[in-house]
C-alpha cells in the first residue's frame, strides 16, 4: 500500500487502533472479540449446480451443505466478469474490474496487473489491525509491483495465475514456463504435478488460522481447483459416481470442512463470517472436466447467467440466519463495502462500484437492494447485459456456445466452441425463467426502455466497446515502470 493511501486517514486509524486494543476479550481464550475473523473461500471455475445443496449429481458435499444449514444460501448471486482475473479484481476491489482495466485472464507474459492505487480487501481491513493473508490463486499480476504481498496482503502462499498455464497445457504445449509455486514473493518450486495442491492449500489455511487465532484475521483461500487440470490427491481419487471432477470437489469439500474444524478447535466460530463462492460458471468445452450450471445457460466466458450467476453461501452465527435462502440478486462487488460496514473501516477513497447489502444478507424487514442495476461486462469492455431487480437484459453481441452436435471430450482436452451473434437485445424475468429461454422483450418494453436507459449511463461512466464508446471515470491498471523489478 503506497504512503498516500494512509495520510489522509491517520486520526481515525490512531482511534481505531484504540479501539482494537481496548476491545473486548474471551475469556477462556484471550481472543479479540471485538471484531470478526472473515475466511472468503473462492473456488475457480466451479458451476452454479457443483454443490448437494445446489443441487449436485454423482458426489456429495456434506461440510458445504452442513455450512448452508448453518448460513443462508445465496440463489442470486453472481460475479461482474466471468473469466479468472476480471472476476478476482472485482471481489477484492469492489469496483467492476472494467473500471479497472482489467480484463481477461493474465498470463506470464503480462506486464500490468492490478493498480497498486486500488485497494483491495485486505487494505480496507488491515487498519483495523486484521492480519492478512492469502492462500491459491492471485491471478491479478505476476510481477513484483503487483504481488499480493504489495497489496494489502502479509502473506503469499499459491499460483501466481492459473494452473493450466504450464508447459502441459492441451492447446498451447510449452507456451507456458514451468508453473511457480509462491511463498510471499519468492518461487519455492515449480510444479510438474498439481496433485497435493488443494491439501497444501488446506493445511496452510488451518495453519494460519491456528497462528491467527488472536485474531482479527482475513484469510482468502482462492482455490485452483476445479479449473482444469484437474488433480486430486490418492484420499478422493475415484471416490465419486461422476469421475475426476466430482473427487476434486469432493476434495474442496474436505477443505471446507478442515477450516471450519479449525476455526471450531480455537473457539472461533461464532466470531467468524465465512463466505463460499466461484470465481465464474463451468468452462463447459472440457466435458467431464467441468462442472455443471444446472438449469442455467452457457458457463465460463458467457454473460448468460450459465457463466456469471455462482453458488454462494455465507455463515456468521447469530447475525446471519441459519438454514435461509435468499433469492434477491446480488453481486460479489457489494461484499467489499459490505465488509466495510459490519467492521467499521473505511471505503476506498477512489470511487468504487458495490453497495452495502447487510439488510438484505441480514434478512432485515423491508430491505431492498440497494443498486438500481447490476452490469456484467465481457471482453475488453464489452457492456453485454444488465440486471435490474428479477429483470435481466442481454444486448447485442457475439458469444461463444457448444455446438449441440459436438462430441463432449472426457480427457481432459477441450472441444471447440462456436461463435453465436446475437443481433436484437433480449429480455428474461429471472424470477420465473432463469434458464433464460423466453425473450420477454416484445411484451415489456417500458422494461427495456427502463433498462436501456441505465444502461446508457453505464456507458457514458464506464464505456461500451461495442458501441466504442469510451468511459469517463475509467482507472488504468498498473504498468510496470523503469525501475521495477
Amino acid at each position: 500500500m503506497t504512503q498516500t493511501k494512509f495520510t489522509t486517514r491517520l486520526p481515525r486509524l490512531l482511534l481505531l487502533c484504540f479501539l482494537v486494543a481496548c476491545g473486548s476479550q474471551n475469556e477462556e481464550s484471550g481472543t479479540d472479540t471485538s471484531l470478526p475473523n472473515i475466511v472468503l473461500i473462492f473456488t475457480d471455475d466451479q458451476g452454479y449446480a457443483d454443490l448437494g445443496v445446489f443441487g449436485a449429481q454423482g458426489y456429495e458435499t456434506p461440510h458445504l451443505d452442513q455450512l448452508a444449514s448453518e448460513g443462508t444460501k445465496l440463489t442470486n448471486f453472481h460475479v461482474a466478469n466471468a473469466v479468472c482475473s476480471a472476476s478476482r479484481a472485482a471481489l477484492l476491489t469492489g469496483c467492476y474490474s472494467n473500471r479497472l482495466g482489467i480484463f481477461g485472464a493474465l498470463s506470464h507474459e503480462s506486464q500490468h496487473g492490478l493498480n497498486p492505487e486500488e485497494e483491495t480487501l485486505a487494505e480496507v481491513l488491515k487498519p483495523l489491525g486484521y492480519a492478512t493473508g492469502i492462500i491459491g490463486k492471485w491471478h491479478l499480476g505476476h510481477m513484483p509491483p503487483f504481488l499480493p504481498t504489495r497489496q494489502g496482503f502479509d502473506e503469499f502462499f499459491g499460483l501466481p495465475y492459473s494452473n493450466d498455464m504450464w508447459p502441459y497445457h492441451p492447446e498451447r504445449p510449452n507456451f507456458y514456463p514451468p508453473l511457480p509455486l509462491y511463498e510471499n514473493e519468492s518461487v519455492i518450486d515449480t510444479l510438474d504435478d498439481q496433485t497435493m495442491l488443494t491439501t497444501w492449500y488446506t493445511e496452510r489455511a488451518v495453519d494460519f488460522i491456528a497462528r491467527k487465532q488472536n485474531g482479527p484475521f482475513f484469510l482468502y483461500l482462492a482455490h485452483s481447483m476445479p479449473h482444469v487440470p484437474l488433480f486430486v490427491s490418492d484420499k478422493f481419487k475415484g471416490k465419486s459416481e461422476n469421475g475426476l471432477y466430482g473427487d476434486v470437489i469432493m476434495e474442496i469439500d474436505w477443505s471446507v470442512g478442515q477450516v471450519m474444524a479449525a476455526l471450531q478447535k480455537h473457539g472461533l466460530s461464532d466470531n467468524t463470517l465465512v463466505i463460499f463462492t466461484s470465481d465464474n460458471g463451468p468452462w463447459l468445452s472440457y466435458g467431464t472436466h467441468s462442472g455443471s450450471a444446472g438449469q442455467l445457460k452457457e458457463g465460463k466466458g458467457t454473460s448468460w447467467e450459465g457463466g456469471v450467476r455462482v453458488p454462494g453461501i455465507i455463515k456468521w452465527p447469530g447475525k446471519i440466519p441459519a438454514g435461509k435462502v435468499m433469492d434477491q440478486p446480488v453481486m460479489t462487488i457489494d461484499l467489499l463495502p459490505t465488509l466495510a460496514h459490519l467492521t467499521g473501516a473505511d471505503l476506498p477513497e477512489k470511487k468504487i462500484d458495490g453497495k452495502n447489502i447487510w439488510p438484505l444478507l441480514a434478512q432485515e424487514p423491508g430491505a431492498v437492494s440497494p443498486h438500481d442495476a447490476y452490469y456484467i461486462y465481457y471482453n475488453r469492455n464489452e457492456l453485454q447485459a444488465l440486471i435490474m431487480d428479477n429483470w435481466k437484459l442481454v444486448f447485442p453481441h457475439r458469444y461463444r456456445s457448444l455446438p449441440a452436435s459436438s462430441e463432449l471430450p472426457n480427457d481432459g482436452t477441450p472441444t471447440r466452441y462456436e461463435m453465436v451473434e446475437l443481433d436484437q437485445p433480449e429480455l428474461y424475468d429471472l424470477s420465473s425463467d432463469p434458464g433464460e429461454s423466453q425473450n420477454l422483450a416484445g411484451q415489456y418494453p417500458e422494461v427495456v426502455e427502463e433498462m436501456m436507459q441505465l444502461a446508457e449511463r453505464a456507458r457514458e461512466d464506464m464505456g461500451d466497446a461495442l458501441q466504442n464508446r469510451t468511459g469517463a471515470t475509467n482507472r488504468p491498471p498498473g504498468q510496470l515502470t523503469a525501475t521495477d523489478n
